[in-house]
């Protein structure tokens, strides 16, 4: 069973767990990350090793090549020689290492192509990882701008704006009366003021007009 199937086990695992129990759905998408970056961790680790294993087998198959080759030559230098038996002997050498060479081969591939599906199931995992993080970071968003409107709309039923728009109205007519009946206390004390000044200079000129009355009737009485 590959490491992404037991990843997508143990994410399901966790998913039905936090349903049960009525879990909040941020917490549940932060579980689902960790559970991504630590399998993905785990995945890496598994494909560093491997490719570890895997010099160290390019490593024995090339000795088993070169020790094939060197078992080869024994054998051809003892033919010309005339040595039968070391010639079978070099020989039965070059086919132990022939043996291993090729136990070595099979064991290389079939590692190539654990590696192969150890390095697709981390492609995949960075994938999906990268795309919880995206719908996580729009979730988010998305619930924010929810609060927020939520918000607006408790703030208006509790208050409702409307009227407290009408309040604000109401109040400013009244502070438009007080200011017109300032305006008008100014407007009839200044008349008040002006009609004060006109009597006064009536008094005057009525005050002239019997001086002068006087004067005449002082003048024909003195004639006379």
């Amino acid at each position: 069973m590959g490491l992404f199937t037991r990843f997508t086990d143990i994410v399901n695992a966790n998913l039905n767990s936090m349903l049960d129990k009525a879990e909040q759905p941020e917490k549940m998408i932060r579980l689902i990350i960790q559970e991504m970056e630590e399998t993905l961790v785990e995945v890496r680790a598994v494909a560093a090793k491997n490719i570890a294993e895997q010099k160290s087998y390019y490593r024995r198959t090339k000795s088993a090549q070169d020790s094939m080759a060197h078992w080869h030559g024994k054998a051809e230098l003892a033919l010309t020689k005339n040595r039968e038996d070391l010639a079978k002997s070099a020989l039965a050498q070059k086919h132990k290492y022939q043996n291993e060479w090729q136990l070595l081969k099979q064991e290389a591939e079939q590692l190539t192509e654990f590696l192969a599906q150890v390095q697709d199931d981390a492609s995949r995992i960075q994938d999906k990882l990268s795309e919880a993080k995206r719908r996580q970071a729009a979730l988010i968003l998305r619930q924010e701008s929810a609060q927020v409107r939520l918000k607006v709309r408790e703030q208006a039923a509790i208050y409702n704006i409307e009227a407290a728009m009408s309040k604000f109205e109401r109040y400013q007519q009244k502070i438009d009366r007080v200011e017109a009946q300032v305006e008008a206390y100014d407007l009839m004390n200044n008349t008040a003021q002006n009609k004060s000044l006109t009597a006064q200079f009536s008094e005057l000129e009525k005050d002239d007009t019997v001086e002068q009355a006087l004067a005449e009737m002082k003048k024909k009485l003195k004639a006379a």
